[in-house]
């Protein structure tokens, strides 16, 4: 398979190997399943004998069994190319492009609303997915703070045990990085209802067939919050990773 790209936007070997992952697995099915079955029938019709007809007749269970188990292991493999490129894509933000490489993560209702503004609504349908890469991006930020403020928790924890002198200035560190972290999941987390609630107006908006010109104004804040959202996620993680280090530094002096 093609390698990953380190950009953050999608390529054209993004699209190739996706094409050649989607394809791959049932194709191996079919043709490990079939193929030396079928070539060892062929070679008992043409020589004869009981050994080639006994040897046919075991070769199709063991190739439906390989089969299964190289379908599995290739759709597991498929499943983890597709997190990693999207985790990739959403390093510099999800766009409105993007959005099909993040259904897994949208609800049943988005997708249902989604299919059915651009069967009927195309001009909808491309303000609900900037509004979608807006709710996608909030969700994220709100997610990674969440989950690097449980870490800073357990370091604030930690720190209240080390009897150092320096650990007043470990302390101060840490919940200076707890009151920003708890400042970005609040931000996430209000950007997020922003969105959820700008969604439920394109819907209310689609259902009574209203026109591009009702949404475009909304359409135009979107793009603004899609923009600025993404550089802050990658400021407090390139902060959050300087914090991190300088604490396993100070932590490994402490322990001197």
């Amino acid at each position: 398979m093609e390698a990953i790209e380190p950009t953050g936007k999608l390529t054209p070997k993004d699209r190739r190997a996706l094409r050649v992952w989607t394809i791959a697995p049932w194709l191996a099915l079919v043709l490990i399943s079939v193929v030396p079955p079928a070539a060892v029938g062929i070679l008992a019709l043409l020589l004869g004998g009981a050994p080639l007809w006994l040897l046919a007749g075991i070769a199709i269970p063991i190739s439906m069994i390989v089969a299964i188990i190289t379908t599995i292991v290739l759709l597991v493999m498929r499943r983890n190319w597709v997190k990693r490129v999207r985790e990739r894509l959403a390093s510099d933000g999800i766009t409105a492009d993007e959005i099909d490489w993040f259904r897994s993560e949208l609800t049943s209702g988005e997708k249902r609303a989604l299919k059915s503004m651009e069967d009927q609504q195309p001009l909808l349908a491309d303000a609900y997915r900037e509004t979608l890469a807006l709710r996608l991006n909030a969700t994220r930020l709100a997610g990674n703070a969440r989950r690097e403020l449980l870490l800073v928790e357990r370091r604030i924890s930690r720190a209240r045990y080390l009897n150092a002198p320096d650990t007043a200035v470990l302390m101060e560190e840490l919940n200076r990085d707890r009151t920003r972290l708890e400042q970005l999941k609040q931000e996430g987390s209000s950007r997020r209802a922003e969105a959820e609630a700008r969604l439920q107006m394109i819907e209310a908006a689609a259902s009574r067939g209203a026109s591009w010109a009702e949404t475009n104004y909304m359409l135009q804040r979107l793009d603004e919050g899609r923009k600025n959202l993404p550089l802050g996620l990658e400021t407090e993680r390139a902060r959050q990773r300087l914090r991190e280090e300088s604490e396993s530094e100070l932590r490994k002096e402490l322990m001197q």
